[in-house]
């Protein structure tokens, strides 16, 4: 395809390769778009990015977490086709979503990706929201959807910003996972589709949280 380059991810001598929707949707961005596809505990994590950021990460939900060991990924190694080097802002993602499964807290310290997705960049509720949301709720925090809504400077517009969390192009990275009811269960993730994903990355982050608080706790001996 001309403009484009088909970046492809290979896993202990397995080539993941994406095509037909996806690059019907390469064809319409302005954009050349790369894709580097990863391994991850929930799946396959396709990711589209430009020289200029990010454009897209993609779970696939072709694997059930409980299905996997819990260990962390293997290291991508990306392999394209010959027409392009991996864009620094992709590698960039990969990098950081490795990290992030492996220990949430290691991805924390490490900058993240540029972003390229229109709507990121619109100043529209969904984009302030995403930004919002992107900037302010960190690794191991929840937020309510009616406190992301005042965050965002519209106290009223909690059913909007479950809107927005569906529109969200960079899962992961932009953490609509970390968006939970007032109940504090933690509600719906990929339009309900994949519940058990966000109680997963919940479950992850906390998981690790409460491992470094343990090894942070000085230990008290009697005299």
């Amino acid at each position: 395809m001309s403009g484009s380059s088909h970046i492809m991810t290979l896993f202990g001598g397995e080539v993941l390769k994406h095509q037909g929707a996806q690059m019907t949707k390469r064809r319409e961005s302005p954009c050349a778009l790369q894709t580097a596809t990863l391994l991850s505990p929930l799946g396959t994590v396709p990711v589209d990015a430009c020289d200029s950021g990010v454009h897209a990460v993609r779970i696939l939900m072709d694997v059930a977490p409980a299905e996997r060991s819990g260990e962390p990924p293997p290291s991508h190694r990306p392999v394209n086709d010959g027409s392009a080097e991996t864009s620094p802002e992709l590698r960039r993602c990969l990098e950081w979503l490795q990290a992030y499964f492996a220990d949430p807290r290691s991805a924390g310290s490490l900058p993240p990706p540029a972003f390229h997705h229109p709507a990121l960049g619109a100043d529209t509720f969904t984009g302030r929201v995403l930004n919002v949301l992107f900037r302010d709720v960190k690794i191991g925090e929840t937020v309510s959807y009616k406190r992301l809504a005042e965050m965002a400077g519209n106290p009223r517009a909690a059913r909007a910003v479950g809107g927005a969390m569906r529109k969200n192009p960079i899962p992961l990275i932009i953490p609509c996972h970390r968006v939970i009811l007032s109940s504090g269960q933690s509600g719906p993730y990929m339009s309900g589709g994949g519940d058990h994903l966000k109680q997963w990355l919940l479950a992850h982050e906390r998981r690790r949280e409460e491992g470094a608080d343990a090894r942070r706790t000085p230990t008290v001996s009697s005299i």
